[in-house]
């Protein structure tokens, strides 16, 4: 059979009839749709540019990524690892051409296969059954009873039926089920969450991490669970990611932590060895990966990294992290371990990712010049000297393509270390990732929604450099500006408690972090959507800088489209951010959604005729919205708003103002069908007319001999499916069986209501 032929005849099939899902009234938020986005991240031609000790090292790195992002199936939902298994050795016993002439012969639809194949696609590359941008889980868009006669008849059942039919009995039900705590992610009765186990609740996060700061424990790498003991006292369990068990050689700094405690009137039993079979392959990988190190910094971070994975240790990760800073201008650039909070209901526990990428000299120029730029535009932003790092500490600002993304989605730039004390005093990197953003953000006119037909060859003509330029704000002046005002468990302050005064009140200042306070552990839940604002709002704020867009060679009427497609793009994604947003919770679902909605709140508010938004109704009849922007009122009222707003956030970040950071940002984030927005029912508009997020198919790389080559595949959900039946030649069988040795070992916490 051809390549390509399911997809073809699906297209048929869709132009022809409605899909299953509609007919069964099934909420389409719910489903990837057949016809989702699917694009071949390509790396060819840097991948072509490395010499061969750049190659082999950017192939070991990788191998660690992946292996190490298997780990997010455990850190999403119980049924995740096992519903990768099954779709793994279903694929690997027969490709998806075979399968799909044996789905056709099974009586299932073309359309009902597409369905099928962009739901496992689904599966891999969010690494798990919810969406990694927005949090909702997806299911099968095609009748389970078909799904199950495809699967009883595929040649992996044939070869091993009990095998095969003990992975559907565990995770078929599931695989499935919308019941309302299972829609999306969350702690308890909001949503579905392994970071802890069911039984946890908003008040057990806050006391673990009272008691984690207490001990000077960082919750990125740990994950949390209560039982009772024999007495029917509260026992915590807070779980370390390592390769060794509790029981194994403790090293100095993780003795005294590695017991049990009594605090608050409960305990507190500290062990380690999560996830331990996968990070002994990071490890391995990353021990290899040594050898072909191009300086010293790359050898001491990756002997971090080797302790903090095997030992557990954030401490040896921070020096890792450390040394990567210092690596100034690699040719091949890397992350790996337990960085973003944003899936953790808390917002203080890190899910795995790791990328490997490789330079773009070209783009990496402009980057490069406004680092050089960028302590002149820190005395523009719109807070005293006292609220700014006492120094700039020059980072590194590279953009790259990407060759390996390993976790649940891929960014558009990244702003890294996470790690409050580093940022602060050592610096930090950015990274644009320029095959990504050429990709994702690459718009089809008639699928723009809520834009004006007068704006949208604008739009799509700018959206490009516009975001280049968002981006860049964002990550080198957004995430890289501002201070914290602390106070170290010794008394000293890294502030005169005498001379800063707060802007917004005249007086000095209030408040402050003190001993082991970080910004996630007070800000917890508001954490990274707040901070994910402010980088937004530097990025409006300076992109009205003509030297800014001189540095992307933006100048005339040029810079003035930019500045007007930047801030337009702004408020329709404030819009836009309406879909992530669940309002039988209250609970937003996605922080750069949540931020950008925030955001389109304030420039409404700001009046004068800058924003306007009306509900209408579309050529086919169906609920509809505009959005407009008055580009002659972006500075005389949009950049005021904005400055003031702006302001506000970094004040209250700056002084540890949880109450009023919270009241701030909660105000502007409530969604409300109050006039004359109407936000609820604007978020079924939205939801009407959405478009799904895009999925990458990204490369695998192969030794051979004493070289390595890449492959590539075809940007499909088919070529999606074979990237990741080839991803592990050598072992598969063996992750698949500690995938479910691991989730079997937890379930027990997610099966207790306790």
């Amino acid at each position: 059979m051809l390549k390509h032929d399911w997809l073809q005849r699906a297209s048929v099939s869709l132009a022809e009839g409605t899909d299953w899902l509609a007919s069964k009234m099934v909420d389409s938020q719910y489903v990837l749709p057949n016809d989702v986005g699917l694009a071949l991240l390509d790396c060819s031609e840097a991948f072509r540019l490395l010499l061969r000790g750049e190659r082999l090292y950017a192939h070991y790195l990788s191998r660690a990524c992946w292996y190490g992002g298997l780990i997010v199936l455990l850190q999403t939902s119980p049924e995740a690892p096992a519903i990768y298994v099954l779709l793994s050795r279903l694929f690997r016993a027969q490709d998806p051409d075979q399968l799909g002439e044996l789905a056709r012969s099974a009586g299932l639809t073309d359309l009902e296969y597409q369905a099928f194949l962009v739901y496992a696609a689904g599966i891999f590359s969010n690494m798990g059954n919810y969406k990694s941008f927005g949090d909702t889980k997806f299911v099968p868009n095609l009748p389970k009873d078909k799904l199950r006669q495809l699967i009883w008849q595929s040649q992996a059942f044939q070869e091993r039926p009990e095998e095969m039919e003990s992975l559907w009995d565990r995770c078929g039900e599931l695989m499935f089920s919308l019941d309302p705590q299972q829609r999306q992610l969350g702690l308890r009765e909001k949503g579905t969450t392994t970071y802890f186990s069911r039984n946890c609740c908003l008040e057990d996060a806050q006391l673990a991490q009272k008691f984690l700061d207490s001990q000077n424990i960082s919750a990125y790498n740990t994950r949390l669970f209560k039982e009772k003991d024999k007495a029917g006292q509260t026992c915590y369990e807070v779980r370390l990611a390592s390769v060794l068990g509790t029981d194994a050689p403790v090293d100095h700094e993780l003795a005294p932590k590695l017991r049990c405690f009594e605090f608050e009137g409960c305990t507190f039993r500290v062990t380690r060895g999560d996830y331990a079979p996968l990070l002994e392959r990071v490890v391995e990988n990353l021990q290899r990966t040594k050898a072909h190190a191009a300086n010293t910094n790359q050898e001491h971070m990756l002997e971090h990294y080797i302790r903090s994975f095997t030992q557990g240790s954030i401490a040896a990760h921070k020096e890792g992290s450390r040394s990567w800073i210092r690596d100034k201008g690699p040719i091949v650039e890397s992350y790996i371990g337990f960085i973003e909070s944003y899936r953790d209901p808390y917002g203080s526990r890190g899910e795995f990712e790791g990328f490997v990428a490789v330079v773009n000299k070209a783009m990496s120029a402009k980057f490069a010049r406004l680092v050089e730029s960028a302590e002149q535009l820190l005395l523009e932003l719109p807070w005293p000297r006292a609220f700014e790092k006492d120094t700039f500490l020059t980072p590194d600002f590279t953009s790259l393509d990407v060759l390996t993304f390993a976790g649940s989605g891929i960014p558009a730039g990244i702003n890294i270390p996470n790690y409050d004390d580093i940022r602060q005093t050592e610096g930090f990197k950015n990274v644009s990732l320029g095959n990504v953003l050429s990709v994702a953000y690459a718009t089809q006119k008639d699928k723009l929604t809520f834009l004006a037909e007068e704006d949208k060859d604008l739009y799509i003509k700018w959206k490009g450099p516009s975001f280049e330029v968002q981006v860049g704000l964002h990550e080198l002046l957004g995430h890289g500006s501002g201070k914290l005002f602390v106070q170290e468990e010794k008394g000293t302050c890294n502030f005169d408690r005498e001379a800063v005064i707060n802007p917004e009140t005249g007086e000095l200042i209030q408040s402050w972090y003190r001993g082991g306070e970080t910004w996630d552990s007070k800000f917890s839940t508001i954490a990274s959507s707040y901070e994910e604002c402010r980088a937004e709002c530097v990025g409006l704020y300076l992109c009205l800088n003509k030297d800014v867009l001189r540095i992307f060679e933006l100048e005339g009427e040029d810079a003035e489209d930019v500045i007007y497609i930047n801030w337009l793009n702004m408020v329709r994604a404030g819009l836009l951010g309406l879909e992530f947003y669940t309002p039988e919770t209250g609970t937003w679902r996605q922080a750069h959604m949540q931020a950008r909605f925030v955001i389109l709140r304030v420039l409404l508010e700001a009046g004068e005729g800058l924003v306007s938004l009306q509900h209408t109704t579309g050529a086919d009849g169906k609920p509809d919205a505009l959005i407009t922007l008055n580009r002659n009122k972006i500075l005389p009222v949009g950049k005021p708003a904005i400055e003031r707003f702006l302001r506000r956030l970094q004040v209250l970040k700056s002084t540890a103002d949880v109450a009023g950071g919270r009241a701030l940002y909660e105000g502007f984030s409530a969604v409300t069908d109050e006039g004359p927005e109407r936000f609820l029912s604007l978020r079924d508009t939205v939801l009407l007319r959405k478009e799904a997020r895009k999925m990458f198919v990204q490369a695998n790389t192969r030794l051979e001999g004493e070289d390595v080559t890449l492959v590539q595949y075809e940007g499909t959900a088919a070529g999606l499916i074979r990237s990741f039946s080839e991803r592990f030649p050598e072992d598969t069988e063996l992750l698949e069986r500690h995938l479910l040795e691991l989730s079997d070992s937890d379930a027990h916490f997610w099966a207790s209501q306790g």
